[in-house]
Order: C-alpha cells, then structure tokens, then sequence
C-alpha cells in the first residue's frame, strides 16, 4: 500500500530522473517530506507520519529516521525501492544504446 503510493509519485518524476535533475533517493526525501507535512487522509499518511521522523536544520538540510524497528523496515524497503528503480530507468536508458555513443 506505501509502495504503491511511493511507486506512484516516483515514476510521476521519471522524467526528472532521465534528464539528470535528480535521483531517486531525493525523490524518496520529497515524498516523505509531502506525506509528513499534509494532514493524514489515509491509512499510508497516518503510517509513513507514525513510523519516520523528517528533522531538518535552519540551513535546509534535513534527514530521515525511523521512530521504531517497524519504521526502520519501511524506511529501508522504501530506500531500496527507489534506488532499484532508478537501476531500472538507467537500464532501459542503456538499452539502446552502443559502446560507439560513449567515446568521443
């Protein structure tokens, strides 16, 4: 159910991803920083606010924790999900492509 809402936003951004503008695991600190600030409506918000934790600095950076092992675990598979999708773009990326496109 997270995943799936995660999964939504993150190829809502692949283009984003394919141009270089960012990766997939500043797309993972955006969508939990948009779950966390808004009022839960769903059973997802009420999970992601209950289980991570988003602190940030006054210089802007910020982290992400877990408040309890079951947090932790969906940080984890949420932090694993993402970087595994942005595998999947960069090899449908290289797929087409030859070893000639990369010299110069």
């Amino acid at each position: 159910m997270i995943l799936k809402e995660f999964a939504t936003y993150i190829q809502s951004r692949k283009e984003d991803m394919t141009s270089g503008q960012t990766t997939a695991t500043k797309i993972l600190c955006d969508w939990i920083r948009l779950v966390i600030m808004k009022n839960p409506k769903g059973h997802v918000d009420k999970i992601v606010q209950t289980e991570i934790l988003l602190a940030q600095n006054s210089s802007g950076d910020f982290f992400i924790t877990a408040k309890s092992p079951s947090g932790r675990t969906l940080l984890n598979a949420l932090y694993n999900f993402a970087l595994s999708y942005e595998h999947y773009i960069m090899q449908k990326w290289l797929d087409d492509k030859n070893p000639q496109d990369f010299q110069k």
